[in-house]
């Protein structure tokens, strides 16, 4: 199976409108059968409104990268340094639209990831994942394992029922 070429690029303020078309496209085919359209419309509003976004870009506590396929974007990733000591990073968000769901555009960027990880000098990249979520396989297929459980309270009544998958980096120098 050949890879497709998507170009990867780490956005900027101006990009929030992308990141919040590609969420809105593709967190309701995700997670339609297993959120409540009301917690749906909670999490959406709330972890993607445009000053959400703007403070997790603008003060540093989130990179994102926008992957675009013949100059369209169709996925989006967003990490940052959860541990100084040993470093350890976090995968917060990784959303592909569905049309292009399957065609590699998850994977480069979870690779893109990795690499800037590890070229950061850290030894662990984490992730939340929905316990009912499908993307579960494709993280194991990518080397992550299940750390924990979680149940984290968001508000309003709702909660995230995650698990918590690891992925241990090695440097490749």
């Amino acid at each position: 199976m050949t890879m497709e070429f998507f170009q990867l690029v780490k956005a900027s303020e101006k990009d929030i409108p992308i990141i919040r078309q590609i969420a809105m496209a593709a967190w309701p085919l995700a997670y339609c059968s297993i959120l409540s359209s009301g917690q749906l419309e909670y999490m959406l509003s709330s972890m993607y409104s445009e000053n959400t976004l703007c403070d997790q870009l603008c003060s540093g506590e989130q990179d994102f990268i926008i992957a675009y396929r013949s100059s369209q974007p169709i996925a989006f990733a967003g990490f940052g340094i959860i541990n100084k000591d040993p470093l350890i990073y976090k995968l917060y968000k990784l959303y592909v639209l569905p049309a292009v769901q399957k065609t590699g555009a998850g994977r480069s960027l979870l690779q893109e990831i990795e690499a800037i990880s590890i070229n950061a000098g850290a030894t662990q990249l984490i992730l939340n994942v929905n316990r009912a979520n499908a993307a579960i396989n494709f993280y194991e297929r990518q080397g992550f394992s299940i750390i924990e459980s979680v149940d984290i309270s968001i508000g309003q009544g709702f909660w995230m029922n995650d698990y918590v998958m690891g992925k241990t980096l090695h440097n490749r120098s």
